[in-house]
């Protein structure tokens, strides 16, 4: 109203006095002001906790977890008036699939079945690398595909066999699933093998592969990919693989698993989220 009216006609009407109707607009401003500096120091904190990966959209999520009355908005505003940002996802393919072998290759199980509503219903499975000084660091992940959590992986210098097997084992130790687990990958001659398909036979997994040249197939997977890359990789220069491997298990263990809020899964984490399903 004070945009339509002079001030002096709004006091006069309402019996309030000139002096005493400024003293609570700069008030309320102050108020205002107050609050913004509280959260600024809030969002920052959460932002460096979040590894400088979280947008407003996670931010406000985590806030609000802490108790905190605010809108995405605002967030976001007092965010651009700092200069903080989240990670912006780039487009990312990986090339480590060599399909061009003579191995058995299973159906597409993933087309025909729902989406499983547990955890150590269906795992996926792929493999993709890390430049270093050194070289190419390779790494293998088994993920649930139910609660994106990380179950299994595994870390080399070459693209052999060993690597996604030893994720696979690491994941059946950890799980201990039942019998009948679908395990999706792609056609590579690593999850094509006699001793890949060995391994899944003999804990009872049954396998399943992605459509020739189709990552969609197994978007869960290149999902997590495109996580570890934008918000771990691509910020790194290693020196060595050692280097690597070391921000990679930390990355996994500490942040993405337990506490890294995830949009499919009403930004809960992968661990949080399996807890509220038992």
């Amino acid at each position: 109203m004070s945009g339509e009216y002079p001030i002096k006609v709004l006091c006069a009407t309402l019996e309030v006095s000139r002096s005493g109707y400024y003293a609570w607009v700069h008030s309320t401003e102050s108020t205002h002001a107050l609050r913004d500096q509280e959260l600024r120091a809030k969002i920052a904190l959460v932002h460096q906790q979040s590894r400088e990966t979280y947008g407003s959209p996670r931010i406000t999520v985590e806030l609000k977890a802490q108790g905190e009355a605010v809108g995405r908005h605002r967030v976001a505003r007092l965010m651009r008036q700092d200069g903080l940002r989240g990670r912006q996802r780039r487009r990312y393919r990986v090339r480590t699939t060599d399909s061009r072998h003579s191995h058995p290759i299973a159906p597409n199980r993933l087309a025909t079945l729902p989406a499983p509503t547990k955890p150590n219903q269906v795992w996926v499975s792929d493999l993709t690398y890390v430049p270093t000084d050194e070289g190419w660091l390779y790494v293998a992940g088994v993920l649930d595909r139910c609660s994106r959590c990380l179950v299994g992986w595994a870390m080399g210098s070459t693209l052999d066999t060993a690597v996604p097997l030893a994720a696979l084992m690491m994941a059946l130790r950890k799980r201990r699933p039942r019998l009948g687990l679908i395990h999706h990958s792609d056609r590579g001659v690593q999850y094509a093998s006699a001793d890949y398909r060995s391994a899944l036979a003999d804990h009872g997994l049954i396998a399943s592969m992605s459509r020739r040249g189709n990552c969609y197939d197994n978007a869960a997977m290149e999902s997590f990919w495109s996580s570890l890359k934008n918000e771990l990789v691509h910020r790194c220069r290693f020196a060595t693989r050692a280097d690597a491997r070391t921000a990679i298990f930390d990355y996994i263990e500490s942040f993405y698993n337990r506490s890294r809020r995830h949009s499919s899964l009403g930004y809960q984490s992968p661990l949080d989220y399996e807890s509220s399903l038992s």
